[in-house]
């Protein structure tokens, strides 16, 4: 049963898509199926035929399926009702397009594509949070200057958080720390003493007896993360994903590479509370990613995303912790969570707060996500941003203040060093060539802006 809904009787929302063949581009694809007041009008991707191929089989037929080289082809495809294909931007006839979906990944592409689209006078809804840690300040700024909208797209963690973000504080409560799991859940099995995290095993019988988080809190994590030593759990996916959400609400990291406690969703709101409570939290307001641990069979966090907040009146949270919300043992901290990111099948919610000029908290440049060398990085060598998590060997992403003699960790996509980097350093602009011209001069920009103010 499909419940009525006045989004379905909007005018249609013509929909330009980048990184359509990806896995985000699938999910979303099938989503507008059941939302057909958003027409998927244009999908760009290198690979064409893997494209077409994927829409066929999402039931589109292959008569509404417009392969197109330029403009006019894509004019005339979306003015039939069609979906156009294509492989680059350059044959983008923004007139046609209501929305950029821009879920490309990359950070020059990505930050050419939403800036394009706000120069014609297109929204643009931001799914690849790389490029909003790099270009977000300045593509945000350009937005409101041209009267658009620039959101970060439901489905992924940012956008989700924020999502509950504005729930917590609308109903007034005070936030201590907001964050998410980490994207795979650690699953420990009793019966044979492994844990499992993203199809990767470890032996760790130590974690039957590390269950519960006992009375001393911080020696349990200790003693649990030693346990899965050989799982990794920490991505640079997840300090992308943070920053763009710290750089919208102020926070920080409680250190720049995140604590990243085994937790159990029960012990969230004991794990935050302040060193002298006994948690792990140097300060209020801070973003951090915990890594779940359960059992086989229970319920999954998700790469869900929560916040703890200060509890108030003594007898309702008591109340409220018998009805199994998650509260601390000595009752001054809750954890509020939404355990799930939907990923495409959230984004129509984005697009349609887009096109209803829905208020949004803007980044500032207020945090970096910069890149720290893991090893020695001999001169000439090249960066390149790789694999599931999107991240660049030899160097780990830190969450620190604002300092523009330091690259962001994404433009070093490309670029190679002049020189020898040394374990430990932070890479600098100076350290660098080859940095995407059109990407740099947005993120300066937006550096500018601000500085100015």
């Amino acid at each position: 049963m499909i419940l009525p809904h006045p989004h379905r009787s909007r005018a249609a929302v013509r929909v330009a898509l980048t990184g359509a063949k990806g896995g985000y581009g699938r999910t979303f694809l099938a989503q507008l199926a059941l939302t057909p007041e958003l027409l998927p009008a244009v999908l760009i991707d290198p690979d064409i035929a893997g494209v077409r191929e994927m829409v066929l089989s999402l039931g589109i037929p292959a008569a509404q399926i417009s392969e197109c080289a330029d403009t006019d082809q894509v004019s005339r495809a979306v003015a039939e009702g069609k979906t156009a294909i294509i492989g680059s931007g350059d044959a983008i006839d923004w007139q046609s397009i209501d929305v950029l979906v821009e879920a490309c990944g990359r950070v020059g592409a990505g930050s050419r594509y939403a800036a394009d689209a706000l120069a014609n006078g297109t929204h643009v809804v931001m799914v690849s949070k790389e490029v909003d840690t790099v270009a977000g300040v300045e593509l945000a700024a350009l937005a409101a200057d041209h009267g658009l909208g620039y959101l970060p797209g439901d489905g992924d963690q940012p956008a989700d958080l924020l999502r509950l973000l504005d729930w917590v504080s609308a109903v007034g409560l005070d936030i201590v720390a907001v964050g998410k799991s980490g994207e795979y859940d650690i699953v420990f099995d009793p019966a044979t003493g492994r844990a499992t995290q993203a199809g990767e095993s470890v032996d760790a019988p130590e974690l039957s007896g590390l269950l519960e988080i006992g009375d001393d809190t911080v020696a349990t994590l200790t003693a649990r993360a030693e346990a899965v030593r050989g799982l990794k759990r920490a991505a640079a996916a997840d300090s992308c994903e943070m920053t763009v959400v710290a750089s919208r609400i102020g926070s920080v990291a409680d250190v720049e590479a995140m604590h990243y406690p085994v937790a159990r969703i029960d012990e969230l709101a004991d794990i935050y509370a302040s060193r002298e409570e006994g948690g792990i939290r140097q300060r209020d307001g801070i973003v951090d990613v915990f890594s779940a641990l359960r059992l086989p069979g229970e319920a999954s966090f998700a790469g869900g995303v929560f916040a703890i907040v200060r509890t108030g009146d003594r007898e309702t949270w008591e109340l409220l912790r018998g009805k199994g919300h998650v509260i601390s043992r000595d009752g001054r901290y809750a954890c509020i969570y939404w355990p799930y990111h939907y990923m495409g099948v959230e984004t129509p919610l984005t697009v349609h707060a887009v096109m209803d000029g829905a208020a949004a908290l803007s980044p500032r440049p207020s945090l970096l996500l910069a890149a720290r060398a893991t090893e020695d990085i001999p001169a000439g060598t090249s960066f390149a941003v790789a694999g599931h998590h999107h991240e660049i060997a030899g160097v780990a992403p830190v969450m620190i203040d604002a300092d523009d003699t330091v690259s962001a960790y994404y433009l070093l996509d490309g670029a190679h060093a002049t020189r020898t980097i040394a374990r430990g350093e932070l890479i600098r602009f100076g350290d660098v060539e080859g940095i995407d011209a059109g990407a740099l001069a947005l993120h300066n920009a937006g550096i500018a802006r601000f500085a100015t103010n």
